[in-house]
């Protein structure tokens, strides 16, 4: 969601973006997803560069080549240096962790864990349905669900989760197609196996440590590959209404 909407603020010529990020993001659509800078140094999603930077002065260089820098900075106190004029919380923690309204001019809270005009000034609502979009400027979104939305037919059963704590590992590539019943790969010796047939739309990074129940994959059913490394409808919607909310905030009269 993050990605979707630094991509989308990036086409409508706001270049002067900078994201932050933990030491070990945990992503599983890999191919679209900026934080994979962090492993590899750099990274680009549907033709947008995003590079990994040490310090927040290394962002002014790459803004200037049109560029997104990200830094790791959990608790973004980077924003006490560069003083944003906007804050995007995109974390979907699905509560707040620390992000106030006082933090900028504009400070927008996506998903669940905000109330608009109190923590932040604009909340995003992100989950699927009728209202996935919607600028609530005043309130909160919807409360987490905790069911994943129906993708091609498919729910809960396309997202494969961790069954148990341990150190995930894999030989396939997101883009690979699988069966039913299929191994994906294997937590702590036990099998990680596909609910459903389709494409491997996301995997989280083999090697990763992970918990219990997490999840470490998603199944497409609707078996376009190309639906791996484009942003998806969801993230570009969140992504529209953020310029939507930056414009209303900033193009008064």
């Amino acid at each position: 969601m993050a990605t979707g909407t630094a991509c989308r603020l990036h086409r409508a010529g706001f270049y002067k973006i900078l994201m932050t990020e933990v030491a070990h993001p945990l992503a599983v659509r890999r191919l679209v997803s900026f934080c994979e800078a962090i492993y590899n140094g750099a990274t680009s999603v549907e033709g947008v560069q995003a590079v990994a930077i040490s310090t927040p002065d290394q962002a002014v260089g790459l803004w200037s080549e049109r560029m997104v820098p990200i830094l790791i900075d959990p608790k973004n106190s980077t924003r006490n240096v560069i003083k944003p004029h906007i804050i995007i919380d995109a974390i979907l923690a699905k509560k707040n962790l620390g992000t106030s309204i006082e933090d900028a001019e504009l400070v927008i809270g996506m998903g669940p864990g905000f109330y608009a005009g109190k923590d932040a000034h604009y909340v995003i609502e992100t989950n699927r349905g009728h209202n996935l979009g919607r600028l609530i400027s005043e309130g909160e979104a919807e409360a987490d669900t905790g069911v994943p939305g129906s993708i091609g037919g498919a729910g809960t059963e396309r997202v494969l989760r961790s069954p148990a704590d341990g150190i995930f590992e894999s030989d396939l590539r997101i883009g690979a197609l699988v069966e039913k019943g299929q191994t994906v790969g294997q937590v702590a010796g036990q099998r990680v196996t596909a609910d459903i047939r389709g494409v491997l739309r996301g995997l989280i990074r083999p090697g990763t440590t992970v918990t219990s129940g997490l999840k470490i994959g998603d199944v497409d059913p609707r078996e376009n590959p190309s639906y791996c490394d484009t942003i998806s409808e969801k993230a570009r919607a969140i992504g529209g209404t953020v310029l939507e909310a930056i414009l209303a905030r900033f193009n008064q009269p």
